[in-house]
């Protein structure tokens, strides 16, 4: 069986802690149950890490594109992935938790996404993990 890397359990904690402050003070967050949020911070934690593979995926492109147009079209797909998963973590909360668990809209979710993100750098600092 694989372990799941204690970096991972740590950022899933301090996601859950971060939903449950937003939780408590954004009105439009809200999530009926503490295992409910539990459950969408493990949500949270599976989707952006595939957002941040795909967008540093997007940044490679655009660092490395040669040409003007090239550099646009990686732009392109940069915003596309920032703007873009922002909607499929909506989508995706609201498939799993039905009406059960909101995040609010898109400016909500992405102030949360960029509270859960900053979180976890802070903590994988104050820990001396790896940071992405």
């Amino acid at each position: 069986m694989k372990r799941i890397p204690a970096p991972d359990i740590v950022d899933v904690f301090v996601y859950v802690v971060v939903l449950n402050l937003a939780i408590e003070y954004v009105p439009t967050v809200i999530s009926e149950t503490f295992t409910l949020s539990l459950l969408t911070a493990v949500l949270l934690k599976a989707v952006l890490e595939v957002v941040v593979r795909i967008k540093n995926r997007a940044k490679g492109r655009f660092k490395a594109a040669e040409t003007p147009l090239a550099r646009l079209g990686a732009g392109v797909l940069l915003w596309l992935v920032l703007v873009g998963s922002k909607f499929v973590v909506l989508e995706l909360i609201d498939l799993f938790f039905g009406d059960s668990v909101s995040l609010g809209g898109f400016w909500s979710v992405t102030g949360l996404i960029l509270a859960l993100l900053l979180a976890r750098l802070g903590v994988r600092r104050l820990l001396g993990e790896p940071t992405d």
